[in-house]
């Protein structure tokens, strides 16, 4: 009876990690659990079995012989449960250090965006001072004609310069403007609408987080398309909201339930997984709201966050 209380007890303790397990219950599928389970029911219906035969014992040599039995099916409950817990803390650690590497990679690459464009901002200037020269230099000579012409020419190299968007956000310029410039050497249309993101009072690398994902989820949905490619986002400040919306185009299809995007894999260890759960994580830290869904091939990721 004690034997049965413990592989019970057991049974009762692995179906609590599985319901409020946290980390645990996302790193196993449901089937990866019942697997785990198997061998404490198996155990307890052993036992109950050898409880029941108990009766019909003639000697005590086989009355020992059941003991052992149930001793060592309670022992090799117990090897399982450390192997689970072991399983666990393995898959967490991986969890953790592709999360790590993934947030990393996305702040670095902003950050090499700003440097990037700091560079390209004091080698302008030194092209301004020299051009500035050359100008003055030709209305000296009034050589009008060719003055033109040079103004001209520096005027369209100008244009294709310049940044694209700006929010008066440095953080957001950077990400934005990047991730346009390289929709647009992948042939992706992107079609957005912003306003005035001075005000905004997250966190710069909270920020990162948010938008690279997005943008990056979007871009490599986009890539993978054989139709049409098209991104649209909205990024804008309304009130004491920030709203952050991206939708884009997408082939294959998508298993999305209460707002999460299903998969039949032990553990969603892509990057647009790792993405999702880390974007959501911010959103849960700034107390906000978020909206997942997918109509005729558009991919649709929807936040509002309180400023």
């Amino acid at each position: 009876i004690t034997v049965l209380a413990k592989i019970i007890l057991f049974l009762v303790v692995l179906l609590i990690r599985k319901k409020i397990g946290g980390e645990s219950s996302d790193v196993l599928r449901s089937t990866d659990w019942l697997r785990f389970i198997f061998f404490p029911l198996f155990t307890i219906f052993t036992v109950i079995a050898l409880f029941i035969t108990s009766g019909s014992i003639e000697n005590q040599k086989q009355e020992n012989v059941f003991l052992v039995i149930a001793l060592c099916l309670a022992g090799m409950n117990i090897v399982v449960f450390c192997m689970i817990n072991d399983i666990l803390k393995r898959e967490i650690k991986i969890r953790e250090n592709e999360v790590f590497q993934l947030k990393a990679r996305n702040q670095t690459d902003m950050y090499r965006s700003i440097s990037e464009n700091f560079v390209k901002q004091r080698k302008k200037t030194h092209e301004y001072k020299n051009q500035i020269m050359c100008i003055e230099s030709l209305i000296e000579m009034e050589n009008y004609d060719e003055l033109k012409d040079y103004v001209r020419s520096i005027s369209g190299n100008l244009s294709t310069e310049l940044d694209y968007i700006k929010t008066n956000n440095v953080i957001i310029d950077a990400i934005l403007n990047s991730k346009y410039k390289e929709t647009l050497d992948k042939g992706i249309v992107f079609i957005f609408q912003i306003n005035d993101l001075s005000g905004i009072k997250m966190r710069d690398e909270d920020i990162v987080v948010i938008l690279s994902n997005l943008l990056n989820n979007a871009i490599e949905a986009c890539e993978k398309c054989s139709g049409k490619k098209v991104m649209k986002m909205k990024l804008v400040k309304e009130k004491d909201n920030i709203i952050i919306s991206v939708k884009n185009t997408y082939d294959g299809k998508l298993n999305i339930k209460d707002g999460e995007i299903q998969t039949s894999k032990k553990y969603e260890m892509d990057e647009h997984g790792i993405g999702i759960k880390n974007i959501i994580e911010v959103i849960t830290k700034y107390q906000g709201s978020y909206a997942i869904r997918n109509d005729n091939n558009e991919f649709y990721f929807s936040v509002i966050l309180p400023n």
